[in-house]
């Protein structure tokens, strides 16, 4: 699989290694979490039978802080 990762990548001119490992951060952090996935439900989705092995790969985003913080703020508007 890693392989064709790396064929995919020199394909598409991308200079980063390409990995299932790669593929799994990408998609928990870019793709589930920044579309308001929760970390229970990314966990799920990878196999993990907890949320704290997901962490490793679910950096927090900082737009979705912002998004975070915004809905905090709506909602203690009058």
């Amino acid at each position: 699989m890693n392989s064709y990762l790396k064929e995919i990548a020199d394909l598409c001119g991308i200079k980063k290694t390409l990995t299932t490992h790669v593929a799994r951060h990408t998609c928990a952090t870019v793709i589930m979490l920044a579309n308001n996935v929760s970390l229970e439900n990314v966990a799920k989705i990878l196999g993990h039978s907890n949320t704290r092995t997901t962490q490793h790969y679910a950096k927090v985003l900082d737009r979705s802080i912002l998004r975070d913080v915004r809905k905090v703020e709506e909602s203690l508007s009058l």
